[in-house]
C-alpha cells in the first residue's frame, strides 16, 4: 500500500491521506473545491467542479494515474437542483472516455462544498 500525497492538491483535513495505491488501483479521497493552499474557491457549482477536478488531477498525476485511467467516480451533490450543471463541467473533463459514476445528493459537505468527488483509477 503507497500513501499519495501532493503539495499540487489541498492536504487532508483531517485524519487521511490524499489517496492510496494498492494492486495498481488508485483511491482517491473525496476532493473539494479547495485550492492547493486550502482556500474555498467561491462561486457556483460550476465553478466549484472545475476546481475540485484540478485537485484531482493532481493527485491522479501523483499516483501515476490520470483521468483517463479512472474507472469510477463517486460525485456528492449539495443539491440536486444542479445536476446539469455539473455535468456541464463533468463532460468537459470526461468527454471521450466515460467511467462509471454514481451521484448522490448530501446534507452537507465539508467546508459547506457544493461538490465533492472521489475516484478509483488504474495505476500506469
Amino acid at each position: 500500500m503507497n500513501i499519495v500525497q501532493t503539495s499540487n492538491a489541498p492536504a487532508a483535513i483531517g485524519p487521511y491521506s490524499q489517496g492510496v495505491v494498492v494492486n495498481n488501483l488508485f483511491y482517491s479521497s473525496g476532493q473539494i473545491p479547495l485550492t492547493p493552499e486550502g482556500v474555498m474557491v467561491e462561486g457556483d457549482i460550476q465553478a466549484q467542479t472545475h476546481q475540485v477536478f484540478q485537485n484531482l488531477k493532481a493527485v491522479l498525476k501523483a499516483a501515476g494515474a490520470s483521468l483517463e485511467t479512472v474507472v469510477k467516480a463517486t460525485v456528492f451533490i449539495k443539491n440536486m437542483d444542479e445536476f446539469a450543471q455539473l455535468n456541464e463541467v463533468y463532460a468537459e473533463y470526461f468527454n471521450e472516455h466515460k467511467p462509471a459514476r454514481s451521484t448522490v445528493e448530501v446534507a452537507r459537505l465539508p467546508k459547506d462544498a457544493l461538490v465533492e468527488i472521489e475516484v478509483v483509477a488504474l495505476v500506469k
